[in-house]
């Protein structure tokens, strides 16, 4: 895999890490907060977006093409997203896409 894979998954382990940032300043409510959070999810969809699919392929259980389309969602809709979803997403899918994440970026420095 290429430099550019490698931080494509160094960019969405930073945009997670600044998304636990902001949700320890203050509630997913305070607009700041969420408009914060919304953009950190739309960098994880657009440097998903650019990995190749063989790469995500070694982590089939994620869903890598709804990964990317909620970056379309949140840039091109902001007006309709809602807030439920932002949480969620934080709160349940965050968790497992660091670490599938995590055992790309491994892959990818092994190779």
């Amino acid at each position: 895999m290429s430099r550019r894979d490698r931080q494509r998954l160094e960019d969405t382990l930073a945009a997670m890490d600044a998304i636990r940032s902001h949700m320890e300043r203050g509630a997913l409510s305070d607009p700041l907060v969420f408009d914060a959070i919304r953009v950190r999810l739309i960098e994880i969809g657009e440097a998903v977006n650019a990995l190749p699919a063989e790469l995500l392929a070694n982590e089939p259980d994620l869903p890598w093409a709804q990964i990317a389309g909620m970056r379309d969602r949140l840039a091109h809709r902001y007006f309709d997203t809602s807030h439920v979803i932002v949480a969620a997403t934080v709160e349940h899918d965050l968790p497992e896409l660091e670490r599938a994440t995590r055992s790309l970026l491994d892959r990818v420095q092994k190779d």
